[in-house]
């Protein structure tokens, strides 16, 4: 199966790249303002108690700058940052080594919290409220535990479905902050600022259009701006216009609303499924995507332009939905009936 363009866009390819886009500073983070003033306060008050910060949690779509929030608090708080992910700790056995290895004031990143095994996520409890873990010694009918303490440390969950984590690991981190899609003013900032630094010039029209083709999102608006980059390159233009925009958008499949074919198949089977709702498993079959990268991927985006709606039976369009699959040429046969 040919893998779909925002797919590939949401992948981690040009890792040196990305590592030289991202801010330095809390200062140099560009959008979501409440988050990072909070998070700044919360920095500054740790330090003047010369005490670690608060266990942070931090919520939202892929791209949106989880991890580069969490490497900035590594930062500030001039702390050693320590990276993992949920499906790399299997056991308890594989944290323990983590945690007793920290340093006082140390970051502990969890990318995919949610995806902590049960028994892994129990096991932070202790660590979390108390600072102690128990480590088995002996294993049979002899086996027994020891109780260790732990330096202090701050543990940084990142996740994209918070709703998966239990109330009682939701409820050790004093810290919860949201991140939400992007404005295009903000994403305009951040492709001028990453223009800069690839040493390439872009014009207003041309950030505009990224601005607003990029679901929200500086990873995909990044990664769309090195599309157009390239394609510059090759036509041997000096700066990426309005014109150039339009033609490397328009190659990627991506029209005005930042929607590309697996949305569109999406809307037209809902279209032709239409008064019917469908699930997701029954979409994931029509078009030939995981029911995982569905939700995570494609959704969210097609319920904040309200083109579909999450009903108790399942998916739907909306009569907005409906008005843009006539105007973008559903064929009138291939409209479901009801």
């Amino acid at each position: 199966m040919v893998a779909s363009t925002f797919a590939q866009l949401n992948r981690a390819d040009d890792d040196n790249d990305e590592q030289e886009l991202r801010p330095r500073s809390l200062d140099e983070f560009v959008g979501q303002e409440r988050v990072v003033e909070n998070l700044r306060i919360a920095v500054q008050a740790a330090r003047m108690r010369e005490e670690p910060l608060d266990h942070v949690l931090l919520s939202g779509l892929p791209g949106l700058g989880k991890t580069t929030l969490c490497t900035l608090l590594a930062r500030e708080c001039r702390a050693r940052l320590h990276v993992t992910s949920g499906p790399a700790l299997a056991r308890p056995a594989d944290l323990a080594g983590l945690l007793t290895g920290l340093e006082r004031g140390d970051l502990l990143f969890i990318d995919e919290v949610h995806r902590l095994p049960i028994a892994v996520e129990e096991y932070l409890y202790g660590a979390m409220e108390d600072f102690v873990v128990d480590v088995p010694v002996e294993q049979g009918l002899a086996a027994r535990t020891v109780r260790l303490p732990l330096q202090p440390f701050t543990l940084v969950g990142a996740t994209t479905r918070e709703g998966k984590l239990t109330a009682a690991f939701r409820g050790r981190f004093g810290i919860h902050e949201k991140l939400d899609p992007y404005p295009p003013a903000d994403l305009i900032r951040i492709v001028r600022r990453t223009a800069r630094i690839l040493g390439c010039d872009l014009a207003d029209g041309a950030a505009e259009q990224l601005s607003t083709r990029a679901r929200g999102t500086p990873r995909i608006a990044n990664r769309l701006l090195r599309r157009l980059r390239d394609l510059a390159q090759v036509r041997g233009a000096a700066a990426i216009d309005s014109a150039i925009a339009h033609e490397g958008l328009h190659r990627l499949g991506i029209d005005e609303l930042g929607l590309e074919a697996t949305d569109r198949r999406i809307l037209g089977l809902l279209q032709r499924a239409s008064p019917s709702v469908l699930g997701l498993k029954t979409i994931g079959a029509g078009i030939g995507e995981a029911e995982e990268t569905i939700e995570e991927v494609y959704e969210p985006h097609l319920l904040r332009l309200e083109l579909i709606r999450k009903t108790a039976r399942g998916r739907e369009l909306t009569v907005r939905g409906r008005e843009w699959c006539v105007a973008h040429g559903v064929a009138e046969e291939e409209v479901g009936g009801g």
